[in-house]
């Protein structure tokens, strides 16, 4: 069985927790910032996990993690 290649795109995007879990950060960061809240560009700084329906895949694009 020949090696598999991690998805170039995903492995920028995604880590993988201590518990298997998939870390990604916040949308909406970079556009038009000073019409954002404060306290919503704080929280959006913050990771978050993805959805367990997006994960079975993400994980597929990342083979070794």
């Amino acid at each position: 069985m020949p090696k598999l290649k991690t998805h170039s795109g995903a492995k920028k995007r995604f880590k993988v927790s201590k518990n298997g879990k998939l870390i990604r950060a916040h949308a909406n960061t970079s556009h038009q910032p000073t019409l954002k809240k404060t306290k919503r560009k704080r929280g959006l700084r913050k990771t978050a996990v993805t959805d367990k329906t997006n994960s079975a895949a993400i994980k597929r694009l990342l083979p070794y993690q």
